[in-house]
């Protein structure tokens, strides 16, 4: 089965995007056709929304900057799209899981070539199978699902602090993290940790 369009890139901006979704859902191989850029092939075959998205180029190479730009993103109603390097997407995808949560995750490997391969589930999920793997290769682009209503977390804040601190995020990091995920200010975050010592 082929879809066509004869008014630009289908599912790009359209409402195809469900009938993709659906179809990996019953577990159908989806895959685009080479068109002007992987960034819509990708987005097309994802099954992630297509209203809008936010195309991010490279995602920095360093901690610190990267986990920067993705708290940046974390609020944005729009399927989030970044290239990425083979050496870097296992830790691409950590620092996602870190700061973005349990959003769901499509990693498109060399799009329209003999060795096409989507992996999908949230980034941790798709952090664990691509660090199974020896070695990663080819071309990247990552799709990150857009932002929702952030869920109840009940964990303790300065539980929830700790764990990030555990996992490699540095610490005033993480209490932006919790702030932000909670609706609360940094102050108090910080106040609620100073009273837990």
């Amino acid at each position: 089965i082929a879809l066509v369009s004869d008014a630009g890139m289908p599912l790009v901006a359209d409402p195809g995007y469900r009938l993709v979704k659906a179809a990996l859902e019953l577990g159908i191989s989806v895959q685009p056709v080479p068109g002007p850029s992987a960034i819509v092939a990708a987005l097309a075959a994802s099954g992630l929304a297509t209203d809008a998205f936010h195309f991010g180029g490279f995602l920095p190479a360093r901690a610190g900057p990267r986990a920067r730009l993705l708290e940046g993103l974390a609020e944005e109603k729009a399927t989030l799209v970044f290239f990425e390097a083979p050496h870097r997407i296992v830790e691409a995808l950590e620092a996602i899981g870190q700061v973005l949560g349990p959003r769901p995750v499509v990693v498109a490997r060399e799009l329209t070539k003999v060795h096409e391969e989507f992996l999908r589930g949230t980034a941790l999920q798709v952090r664990a199978q691509l660090a199974s793997r020896g070695a990663i290769k080819g071309e990247i682009t990552l799709l990150v699902g857009k932002a929702t209503a952030p869920a109840a977390d009940s964990t303790p804040v300065e539980e929830a602090v700790g764990d990030l601190v555990r996992a490699g995020t540095p610490r005033m990091d993480a209490i932006k993290q919790v702030a932000r995920r909670r609706g609360l200010s940094k102050r108090e975050v910080y106040d609620r940790l100073l009273k837990a010592l």
